[in-house]
Parts: C-alpha cells; structure tokens; sequence
C-alpha cells in the first residue's frame, strides 16, 4: 500500500503550530522557574535539621515521584474544580508541573548538597558564617553546579512531558496537533511536524541552559565543561 505525504494542508495552519509552541515554550519557562525552586526549598528542608520538615518533604517527593503525571494533572485540575476553584487549563497545568517537577529537582539538588564535604561546613562554621551564609556561599552554588547537567535533563524531558496538558485542553503543541490532524485528516504530516518542533525545542532549551552556565558558574567558562 502506498502513501502520498502532502504537508501542504497541515502547514497552512503554520500560525496554529507557533502558537502551540509558544504555549509549550511557556508551560515550560513557569515550571521551570518555580519548580526549580520549590526543589531547592524542598532539598534544604530535606537535608536540614528539622525532622518533621524532612519527613513532610520526604513524603511529598516519594508521593509525587511514584505517581502518574497525568493522574497529578488531573487532580490538579477536577480537584480544583470540585472545591469551587475555578483555573483555566493553562494555569492548572502549570501548577501540576511545578509540584511533579519540583519533587524531582529535590532528589538532583538534594544529592548535590550531599556531595558537599563536611570540611568545608566545618570551615565556614569557624569562620562565623550565619546558616544563611553557608547555604547561600558554601552550599547551593557547588551542589547546583554538580548536578547542573542532570537539572538540563530534568527540564527538557518536562518541556517534552508538557504534551500530556493536552489532555485537559490546555492549547499547547500537542493539542493544537490533535485539532489540525482532524481537521485536515493528515495525522502522519502533522505529528512529523509536531515532532520535529519538539526536536527544534529541546535543542533550544539546551543551547539556553548551556549559555546559563557559562554566566552562573565561572569556572565552566575556564574549563570549558559541558553541560
């Protein structure tokens, strides 16, 4: 059986596709940010001195971790819904992501901070360093940089694992796909140019987390370490 490939309808929908991908491009920048940092303020937690706060982190990144990502989008959603609380799909999305990736941005930077040799704590202990002090000088910035690779990783495979918000409507790349394919009844076309936007992502978000790098941490830029 024989198959004629004609793009041509799938891509008079060009504008469609750009902003599905800026959709995407979104979704990602917001989970990026604020789950990054809700990882942080969970790794701390979990490695601090406070028992009950490590086991609360402990329990919600073990949670979170060992559950489905769409099932967590959908709780986010119907469950906010339920309660009266009314978000559209873009923001509910959003709010999914950052608690599923934050769970995993505790894990990398919570490995990172263990990589930290006590000596070092000790030294800034005697130097009278506040605990704000070692977290922000001695701590955060060698863990971040140690596990910096693995933290690219971690965001461009969530860029990719956006896809799913298309399940609750959210009009990212994926959805936008799923509409013109039925319009236009070319699902082969489409989803080649689905995928090879997603490539074209992902090979942007890595050149930008390259290029953060080289700004956040010095020393890559005299060694020229790759991320």
């Amino acid at each position: 059986m024989r198959y004629d490939f004609d793009f041509s309808a799938p891509l008079s929908y060009w504008p469609d596709f750009v902003a599905g991908a800026a959709t995407t491009l979104g979704l990602s920048l917001a989970a990026t940010v604020f789950g990054f940092l809700l990882g942080v303020l969970c790794a701390l937690g979990t490695t601090g001195r406070s028992a009950w706060l490590a086991r609360l982190c402990g329990i919600y990144v073990e949670a979170i971790r060992n559950t489905p990502l769409l099932v967590q989008i959908f709780i986010v959603y119907f469950g906010l819904a339920s309660v009266g609380v009314k978000v559209d799909a873009f923001t509910a999305a959003t709010a999914a992501l950052v608690i599923n990736v934050g769970a995993y941005t505790a894990e990398i930077v919570r490995a990172g901070i263990n990589s930290i040799h006590p000596g070092q704590l000790e030294a800034a202990e005697c130097l009278g360093l506040s605990r704000l002090q070692v977290l922000t000088r001695i701590v955060l910035p060698p863990a971040i940089e140690r596990v910096y690779p693995a933290l690219t990783s971690q965001y461009v495979l969530l860029m990719l694992a956006s896809s799913i918000t298309s399940q609750i409507s959210a009009e990212e790349l994926t959805a936008v796909a799923n509409r013109i394919q039925s319009d236009t009844f070319r699902s082969v076309e489409t989803y080649l140019i689905v995928a090879a936007a997603y490539l074209v992502l992902s090979l942007v978000m890595r050149l930008v987390f390259w290029a953060a790098s080289y700004i956040a941490f010095p020393r890559r830029r005299r060694i020229g370490t790759p991320i």
